[in-house]
């Protein structure tokens, strides 16, 4: 896995979830109050950029989870993530907002990033969790923040209009090529009979 060269941009992403436990009780002997939030930030976009801001202003550090590409497509479908996992942790550390991103693996327990951290407050999008879960989450966390979202639209949003202008563009170009290969066959059959 091929990551960043700038040694402030590396430092600021763990691949491997035991470190972030190192990191966390360093920031928590210098009395630093830990934010974290969680997704699969892919195509990051505008909305991201402004949900990492308000996250941040929670506390003074925030440690993003970021999803690995197996558990994108798990959860969002074989097309997905569109920009590779070392892609999206290395764009994330360029937001001045953020102070560290974490690797979430497929295959480990639900929470275990939260349970590892105990973030003193996580922050979710109002799709995250429903209030069961959040209530759960309050015992592990000292607080649960739900933002809702901060753009008109969404990464799968832009991909599905993408898509749909693909598809329109398609078709144009075959109804046109069918047409012109019917008058064709037409213009053949035409002049057989003759």
């Amino acid at each position: 896995m091929k990551l960043v060269n700038e040694t402030n941009q590396s430092s600021k992403i763990i691949l491997q979830t035991k470190k972030i436990i190192l990191i966390v009780k360093k920031l928590r002997q210098q009395g630093k109050k830990i934010v974290l939030t969680q997704g699969s930030f892919d195509m990051v976009h505008i909305g991201h950029g402004r949900y990492c801001a308000e996250a941040k202003q929670h506390g003074d550090i925030l440690i993003v989870g970021i999803d690995s590409d197996a558990k994108v497509r798990k959860r969002k479908g074989e097309n997905r993530p569109v920009v590779p996992q070392e892609e999206r942790l290395e764009m994330m550390t360029y937001l001045s907002s953020v102070d560290y991103v974490v690797l979430k693996k497929l295959k480990v327990p639900k929470y275990n990033l939260i349970n590892l951290i105990k973030p003193d407050v996580l922050v979710a999008t109002d799709e995250t969790y429903n209030q069961e879960q959040i209530e759960y989450l309050e015992t592990i966390c000292g607080k649960v923040i739900v933002l809702k979202p901060m753009a008109t639209t969404t990464t799968s949003a832009k991909l599905r209009r993408l898509q749909i202008g693909a598809a329109k563009d398609i078709t144009k170009t075959l109804s046109k090529k069918f047409v012109k290969v019917m008058e064709e066959m037409i213009e053949e059959l035409k002049n057989g009979d003759k």
